[in-house]
């Protein structure tokens, strides 16, 4: 990852009279009815937008949301999102049905200086995936300097994230993305120890590159969330019916092994929360990691590995946390994510934390406040710390 050589801010380019094309994640949860369940990521960009709109710029906004393959699909307009918009920047957004075109360049062409636009979701294109640069050109076509403020989006190759940035003058990180990029990257070079990083969530697949990458630059790794049962199983604990990557065992094997040769302690569960199935009312026992029934699954960290785990953020001087400790959005599953959240809130380090469902727990626990840096981008955090370039940075200007 070439964390070394940094990227222009928005801060180093004059914008007075510019057209500035924002690129950031507006993709935000929706209920049935439309209404915006968590506006987090629209509140993340607005320091962003104001900076730029202070600066005398004229501004577009553009975003992807949800995945609608390339085809228009109403359910996912940006349109609710734009009002949500609007109320929170407290000034007046114009929302477009289109992302290129007539329509678009028409009102680009009428913008004065601190007019906003947000254009119409860029994934309603096929060409946005695809990272087409005929349609990189067409984006391009309104703009003087890019700016990606989307840390989140920015492991994706598209268009809008990377592909643009080839046909503007000028492409810069947005304050967002500069924060991102500060935090993470300060955990990758120059940690204060003891660095502790605790990981959860259901599979292992989806961390073995973080893992791998984080074995000697940390000195404990607690791993918990359904993930955990494939490195019980690899110390050949019976593991019921349990959440289980066969296909993973090996490496997971390799990495016990590497972890003690490399100097990281990896601390496992002592004991789980079983039950036969995940429901609201689920009858649960806790057990310790040698009696796991052979016909129920564990779904949750026990008191004591809680205990275990709190005790390592205690001691450290900076923590990393991704991934739930069970299935936390279910009650009898969420104490061990709960008490997590709460020894995170405690410590005295410098803690950070990724992935959607995590910043979804710490929400939950009512300590997101005492959290050193949230970070907006789940895949992209875990790419970043796992040492690949992603291409929404690299593709920007050097410093």
């Amino acid at each position: 990852m070439g964390l070394g050589r940094a990227k222009k801010g928005v801060s180093d380019v004059n914008l007075a009279g510019k057209r500035v094309f924002l690129r950031v994640d507006f993709n935000v949860p929706l209920g049935a009815n439309g209404e915006i369940l968590d506006d987090t990521r629209i509140e993340a960009h607005l320091p962003t937008v104001k900076y730029i709109l202070d600066e005398g710029a004229k501004l577009i906004v553009a975003s992807h949301f949800g995945r609608p393959k390339g085809k228009v699909v109403p359910e996912m307009s940006l349109a609710p999102v734009a009002r949500r918009f609007e109320e929170l920047l407290g000034k007046s957004v114009r929302f477009l049905t289109d992302c290129v075109g007539p329509e678009v360049e028409a009102a680009v062409s009428f913008l004065s200086d601190g007019d906003v636009l947000l254009l119409e979701n860029t994934r309603f294109k096929a060409e946005e995936e695809a990272n087409s640069p005929e349609f990189a050109k067409q984006l391009a076509l309104f703009c003087d300097v890019f700016v990606n403020d989307a840390f989140s989006a920015s492991h994706r190759a598209h268009a809008s994230v990377s592909g643009i940035a080839k046909f503007v003058p000028v492409a810069v990180e947005g304050l967002l993305m500069e924060s991102e990029v500060f935090h993470l990257g300060a955990l990758m070079q120059s940690p204060k120890r003891p660095f502790v990083v605790v990981l959860g969530g259901a599979k292992v697949k989806d961390k073995i590159g973080l893992i791998r990458n984080l074995l000697g630059k940390v000195d404990t790794m607690a791993i918990g969330g359904g993930m955990c049962y494939t490195f019980l199983s690899a110390k050949g604990y019976s593991i019921g019916e349990s959440l289980f990557e066969e296909e993973h065992l090996k490496m997971v094997g390799d990495i016990l092994e590497d972890a003690e040769s490399e100097g990281t302690g990896i601390i496992l569960p002592v004991d789980v929360v079983v039950a036969h199935e995940v429901a609201d009312d689920a009858k649960t026992t806790v057990v310790s990691m040698d009696a796991i029934p052979l016909d129920q699954k564990g779904l949750d960290i026990g008191p004591e590995t809680a205990t275990l785990f709190a005790s390592a953020i205690e001691g450290a001087a900076t923590v990393f946390w991704n991934g739930p400790m069970g299935v936390f959005e279910k009650a009898p599953f969420a104490q061990g994510t709960m008490a997590l959240a709460k020894s995170l809130a405690e410590s005295e380090a410098m803690t950070v934390i990724g992935g959607g469902e995590t910043v979804s727990a710490v929400k939950k626990a009512g300590v997101a406040d005492s959290i050193t840096h949230i970070s907006t981008g789940g895949g992209a955090s875990l790419e970043f710390l796992g040492g690949e370039e992603l291409p929404g940075i690299a593709a920007l200007d050097d410093k």
